[in-house]
């Protein structure tokens, strides 16, 4: 092969390796001064604490790393602290399997999630992973509170909404034997613009001789009950009331029902919420019209049943109800007319569990939404979180129905399930380090809509075990500067070193300075490390293989000879940048090999008798088995050109014209075919022969690389020229013209609106002078 191949190869082999190396793993990076540190650093990080693991020249954070890298470098499993994280289950109910008509039970005697209560010691990097089991319990109570619009245009829908009670109790009694049913109404702010203050519109809002009850903002009418026949009885006594805009102020009373739990009479079971309604709503920002400007505060303002706070505080925002209704474990149910449907729709996408139903013009299909939608909303269950810790993630995994698995959000629920089903959820917890102030936390996770939640207590892995164990004395670590634990000292603050035989302040005195320059050179160090009270402290490299050592760092085990893009030709280790080869081989790059088997012919003798084996090749010591170098005597070059016919005289040469005319291998002699590059970078091909006498064959003719053809590359580049000059004068003469425009457009825009000055010169007089006779009476 060329020797400019060769260089190239070589070249692109080193390249390979250096491409090739392991990147660097988060315990070198950590730079660790203590087992503590070290096992915040990552999962795979572990402490050695041999007290004689370090070399020379290593600094004590050497002691963190992988744990297969400390035991490849000497470490014994036995001296490396690597704690693991754990999870104890505190309390684990069974899910309820109640069937309708079975025993009777309190709410809070059902269970629907499994586990309710868990403790996880976490490990930084570490995932810990919790399975959840939820089964929707069959026969579960619900709670329904019933939100109407009252404003004029809910007139004929009032009328149905009266015998509502007694037809929604029968109906939801095929879901559930504890149902319960509550009403509340709205209408709007009770301020100009949303409504007429004029004394007679405050009393009777209604229009002509329709009878409508004062305006208010929200009204909780009916407390909830399973009296289905009150509810007719208190709903048929409501009257519709009046407004002047056509959003109402719907999310004050939404806010107001989802807080005052004791006035609704909320209880720890399915909580519904249907909010019907044929027009928009007001939102956070709209009490501004009606001066009003503080922000809601999100807190129970009944008095008397009533919301008493309309006028003092702004209308809720969006996120705010989420949250409170969140808070409050109540899902929503928004029964508008078709005409708001995409309104709703869109809030509904804000909302987590809640839906939206196409309400009929006069309420009459208000019993099949509110069943629909309870259907749809309890076959879906959506796991939620609690806020999390600082540095602590958490990742969801859903196995649900027909062995359907979702990760990432998606893995926070499973939909279309059935009373008595049961679906699993894995949660993975992942901590990164620990917390700054508090080493224990908690959080919740509950499926939304739901009372039930599961607990889990966080305990972080801060500290090693060993660390424990720490001493402080005078005879270590420098007279008690530090405290020696596991296996290293951990120096007080403001001291340094392995022993912490150092203050920090003379770290760089050029003193201490002197004892890390190897034979008086200006390097610290040989600029492989950090010199630490006056001794060096190696740099750690990314890939954990390789290091500096030595007491100036003056050795690594990574510069040593390559050969095949191998460190030592992969035949012996690098120390101190010299390779010590594996037996049987010797070389700077151990590649040079002993064995004689590869030097062996075919009859047995090494080299045919003709030469000596070197490195696992063959070197002749015949000059008649010298290899080609002669053959170029029949061109007259070569490095033997001149002694040619003295020193080659021992064999028959023979001319060719090409290379069919070279004799081919017959059974009587062995014949080699053969080619062979020269000085000037042509191929010759020749064959020898040894017999009696030796012969080669050469083919008289040079086959020599082609030189570039000059004509096409010079029109080539004087083409180029040219295009590149007419494309710059193209250029130039397209700017000129778009400039002339410019200016011309400009000159006739100044020119049209020049204003000039027509009055007339005062000195001017007219050359006609007209006479009229005083006389003259136009006969």
């Amino acid at each position: 092969m060329d020797l400019k191949l060769l260089f190239i190869s070589a070249l692109l082999g080193v390249a390979c390796y250096s491409s090739a190396q392991p990147e660097g793993n988060e315990c070198i990076k950590a730079n660790a001064e203590s087992c503590g540190d070290c096992i915040q650093a990552g999962a795979k990080c572990g402490w050695c604490t041999d007290t004689d693991f370090l070399k020379q020249g290593e600094p004590t954070s050497a002691r963190c790393d992988e744990l297969d890298s400390l035991k490849k470098r000497g470490c014994m499993a036995t001296k490396i602290e690597n704690p693991r994280g754990s999870q104890r289950i505190l309390r684990n109910k069974p899910v309820t399997n109640r069937k309708k008509g079975g025993e009777k039970l309190k709410p809070e005697d059902i269970t629907q999630i499994q586990p309710q209560k868990l403790a996880l010691s976490l490990r930084s990097g570490e995932a810990q992973t919790i399975n959840l089991k939820f089964k929707r319990a069959e026969d579960y109570p619900i709670d329904l509170y019933y939100l109407m619009d009252l404003s004029y245009s809910m007139k004929d829908d009032l009328e149905n909404v009266k015998n509502l009670g007694t037809s929604l109790m029968l109906e939801m009694s095929k879901i559930t034997s504890d149902f319960r049913i509550g009403f509340g109404s709205f209408v709007e702010k009770t301020v100009m613009p949303y409504i007429s203050t004029t004394p007679a519109k405050l009393l009777n809002p209604c229009t002509g001789d329709q009878n409508c009850t004062s305006p208010f903002s929200y009204k909780n009418v009916l407390k909830l009950t399973s009296n289905g026949k009150q509810f007719n009885t208190l709903v048929g006594q409501q009257q519709i009331s009046g407004n002047l805009d056509s959003p109402e102020g719907g999310f004050d009373a939404i806010m107001q029902v989802a807080v005052c739990g004791e006035h609704i009479g909320w209880r720890n079971v399915t909580r519904l919420l249907v909010f019907s309604t044929d027009a928009g709503f007001h939102f956070a920002g709209d009490g501004k019209l009606g001066g009003i400007v503080l922000p809601n505060d999100g807190k129970c303002h009944l008095e008397n049943n009533m919301y008493t706070m309309s006028h003092h505080y702004d209308y809720p925002s969006i996120a705010h109800l989420v949250q409170k209704l969140s808070d409050n474990n109540i899902q929503t149910i928004f029964a508008v007319t078709e005409e708001f449907q995409p309104v709703y729709k869109e809030l509904k996408n804000l909302i987590p569990k809640s839906a939206v139903g196409t309400l009929s013009a006069n309420s009459s299909n208000v019993i099949n939404l509110i069943i629909d939608a309870y259907n749809s909303l309890s076959s879906e269950v959506i796991l939620e979180n609690s806020k999390l810790p600082e540095g602590v993630t958490i990742a969801y995994q859903s196995r649900c129905k027909n062995g359907l698995v979702s990760t990432g959000e998606d893995g926070r629920k499973c939909s279309n399930i059935s009373i008595g089903d049961e679906v699993s959820f894995s949660i993975n917890v992942t901590a990164q380090g620990c917390p700054k102030h508090s080493k224990s936390e908690s959080i919740k996770i509950r499926p939304l809509g739901f009372t039930e939640e599961v607990e889990i207590r966080l305990g972080f892995i801060c500290d090693c075990e060993c660390q424990k164990d720490g001493i402080v004395s005078k005879d270590l670590c420098h007279y008690g500067n530090g405290t020696f634990e596991c296996g290293a000292c951990r120096c007080k603050k403001g001291r340094v070193g392995r022993d912490c035989e150092c203050r920090r302040d003379e770290v760089s005195s050029e003193d201490l300075d002197r004892n890390c320059r190897k034979d008086n050179s200006t390097d610290l160090c040989s600029n492989n490390g950090e010199c630490v009270c006056g001794k060096c402290e190696c740099k750690k490299r990314d890939n954990p293989e390789e290091y500096y050592s030595g007491k100036y760092c003056e050795c690594d085990n990574f510069n040593c000879d390559r050969s095949n893009n191998k460190l030592c030709g992969g035949h012996g280790r690098c120390e101190c940048r010299v390779c010590v080869c594996d037996a049987n081989y010797t070389g700077s790059a151990c590649d040079c090999s002993l064995d004689t088997s590869t030097c062996l012919a075919s009859n047995n003798q090494i080299c045919n008798g003709r030469g000596i084996c070197e490195c696992g090749t063959c070197r002749c010591t015949d000059p008649k088995f010298q290899g080609p170098t002669w053959v170029v005597l029949s061109f007259g070059t070569g490095e033997k050109k001149d002694t040619c016919e003295r020193d080659c005289n021992y064999f028959t040469l023979i001319k060719v014209k090409d290379r069919d005319k070279l004799p081919q291998p017959v059974q009587t002699f062995p014949l080699m075919h053969c080619k062979e590059r020269d000085a000037n970078d042509c191929w010759f091909y020749y064959t020898y022969a040894v017999n009696n006498n030796t012969e080669v064959h050469v083919v008289e003719t040079l086959e020599c690389p082609a030189g570039p053809d000059i004509i096409p590359i010079v029109a080539g580049v004087v083409a180029g020229i040219v295009l590149i000059g007419l494309a710059l004068l193209l250029i130039w003469k397209l700017l000129m013209i778009i400039h002339d425009r410019r200016e011309f457009a400009k000159f006739e825009k100044e020119k049209m609106n020049a204003k000039w000055d027509t009055g007339e010169n005062p000195i001017y007089k007219s050359a006609v002078t007209t006479v009229v006779n005083p006389k003259y009476e136009g006969k």
